[in-house]
Formats: structure tokens, C-alpha cells, sequence
């Protein structure tokens, strides 16, 4: 029996590398049977073709689904299509709910970049402590430090499609040769290049997972209260409010409302979208009659991973028949 990780999904066939060698593999019965969710990036233990066991993962974003990277690389384009803050900030926020560190890579300088935005850009990320890094895949702008920040991890590339992501893994390694398209003129975005996750190796021990486009991230699976913890310059605040449910909005006694001037406008209007996104999630299981299943709790103002009532349940059981079959044993 062997251990690797699992670097391409096609069709029903897993791709697992080991020791530099490359396994085509199924998945078990069984964990067909128990709906095993298994994605680009996990460690699997393998023998003759067939996956037998999944390792824990480490971590895990759900779209696009890809587990156990170090860190994500938020892609952005500085024109063509124009730089869009609110959504980066969905991007940053997601990576932040899955307490994933944030690279920010802002691609296509050789179309030009302005001071005026450069200095928004480190005004608002900067200040927030996160890695900026810009790159021009075109004219291999930016490329050495930008292996640097990628040098021993495996990272996942996200970004909206157009923004350059296939064109940047092919500047740091023209091996690979990903498929490009530009940008369409006439809607100002791009168009689908990649279609499926997959860990592309840049050298021993760095990799880069290139991820399909994406631009629908929502966060209506939250409750409204808990939007703040994606917000460092918000959530600093949030325990001087006067109401321990204060959403920064409209209320009395708000202490983010008190320093508002310190926050970036686009942040603040990220927040706002995001809030009016949980409250949806808020009114759909609230007619529903219960409150949907989540794999994060909050905790000290923390998002943390949780284990479902159901595993709970079922390692209460066991326990239970443990204790069952010593009472059995004893008597006998």
C-alpha cells in the first residue's frame, strides 16, 4: 500500500503522483457507497489501481474544490478586464473563512499601472498584512519575486477567468504550455480557459493547483453577525459595540460606525453586499424551520472547523458498545 496525492480528476479516473512517478487509480466501492468527496489535492492511500482510504485534509476550499494547499494566490488583473476591488475582496474574504494565508498577484503591468491605484492597493492590502506581489506574464514582469513568495508551497491560483492565470504558470514554466484566450472586447471579461483543478509541479518542491475561472462566490451560508470576522478593520471593533448582534450598519452605539472614516470605502461597501447575502441565508432557514449543517463554528471570535451532531452521534454510539460489550464479557 502506498500514499500520494492526488493531482488531476478526469472523468472517473484519479491521477496520483508518488515519488515522482505518476498512478492512474479508481475509487473503492465502499467509499463510493459512503459518497466520499475526494478533490485535486488530497493524500489518498492507493495499491493496484484502486484508492482505498483518504487521508484528513489539512485544509479545503469547495470551489474550487481543492484540498491541503499552503496558501491561496488571489489573481488579479490591473486592466483588460478593469481591476474590480469588490470582488477581490469576495476572493480574500473566502480565503479568509478558510483561515488560508492570501498571496495578492496583480498581473498585466505592462498595460500600465497607476499611482493613484498602486497606492489604494497597498493603502487597503498592505496595511490588512498580506503578501502584494506585480507581474506581467507578457513581458515576465514581477516573475523572481514572485517565485519567491511561491517557493516550497503548493498554492492555489484564483482569480476571475482573463486575469492571466494560465498565462502566468506558462511564464514560470513554459513546459506546462496551458491554453490562453484573450479577453473578450466587446463584455470586457475573460473566458474559460481552464476546466478542471490541477497541481502542476514548477520544480521539486513547488507546485501551483490552476483552478477554472470563477465569479459567483456568495456568502449566503453565514450568518449576518459573523460577517464582520472577515474584516480585520471591522472585526477589531466589533466588541465596543453596544449590542453584542451589531451589524455595523444603521445601529446605536456602533463603535465601527465611530471609525468608519478609517475604513476604505470599497471595504465597507464589500461588507455591506456580504451582510445582505447572510441575511438571505438568515430568512431561508429560519422558514425553513432549522439551521443547515455547517463544517465551521465561531469561537473567540475565530471561524473554526466542527465536527457534525451526526459523527458526534455515531462516536457516542460506539463508545456506547464498547462499554456494552464489556458488561457482556464481565458477566460471562
Amino acid at each position: 500500500m502506498a500514499i500520494g496525492q492526488i493531482y488531476k480528476i478526469h472523468s472517473d479516473f484519479y491521477y496520483i503522483q508518488k515519488d515522482g512517478k505518476t498512478f492512474e487509480c479508481k475509487i473503492r466501492e465502499v467509499l463510493k457507497k459512503q459518497k466520499q468527496k475526494i478533490v485535486v489535492g488530497d493524500f489518498v492511500e492507493f495499491e493496484n489501481g484502486v484508492i482505498l482510504k483518504v487521508l484528513p485534509k489539512k485544509s479545503y476550499i469547495p470551489r474550487p474544490s481543492v484540498a491541503n494547499v499552503d496558501q491561496i494566490v488571489i489573481v488579479s488583473a490591473l486592466k483588460a478586464p478593469e481591476l474590480d476591488f469588490h470582488q477581490l475582496n469576495r476572493y480574500v474574504s473566502l480565503a479568509k473563512y478558510y483561515n488560508i494565508p492570501v498571496v495578492l498577484c496583480f498581473n498585466k503591468e505592462d498595460l500600465g499601472l497607476e499611482q493613484e491605484a498602486q497606492d489604494k492597493i497597498l493603502s487597503i492590502y498592505g496595511n490588512l498584512g498580506y503578501k502584494i506581489v506585480y507581474t506581467s506574464a507578457i513581458e515576465k514582469l514581477g516573475l523572481e519575486e514572485f517565485r519567491k513568495l511561491l517557493k516550497g508551497k503548493i498554492s492555489a491560483l484564483c482569480g476571475n477567468s482573463g486575469v492571466g492565470k494560465s498565462s502566468l504558470i506558462n511564464a514560470l514554466n513554459p513546459l506546462v504550455n496551458l491554453r490562453t484566450k484573450e479577453v473578450s472586447e466587446k463584455l470586457n471579461r475573460g473566458t474559460h480557459t481552464t476546466r478542471h483543478c490541477e497541481i502542476i509541479a514548477l520544480d521539486k518542491t513547488t507546485a501551483i493547483v490552476d483552478t477554472p475561472g470563477f465569479s459567483n462566490v456568495r456568502f449566503d451560508f453565514l450568518l449576518p453577525a459573523n460577517v464582520d470576522l472577515l474584516f480585520d478593520e471591522i472585526a477589531k471593533y466589533r466588541s465596543d459595540c453596544k449590542f453584542k448582534d451589531c451589524l455595523h450598519i444603521n445601529e446605536t452605539g456602533c463603535a465601527v460606525l465611530n471609525h468608519i472614516e478609517e475604513i476604505d470605502t470599497t471595504r465597507y461597501e464589500s461588507y455591506i453586499a456580504f451582510v445582505q447575502e447572510a441575511l438571505e441565508y438568515k430568512e431561508k432557514i429560519k422558514y425553513n424551520g432549522k439551521k443547515e449543517e455547517t463544517s465551521h463554528k465561531i469561537k473567540n471570535n475565530k471561524i473554526q472547523a466542527k465536527i457534525s451532531d451526526k459523527k458526534r452521534q455515531a462516536s457516542r454510539n460506539t463508545q456506547k458498545q464498547k462499554i456494552y460489550k464489556e458488561i457482556e464479557n464481565a458477566d460471562e
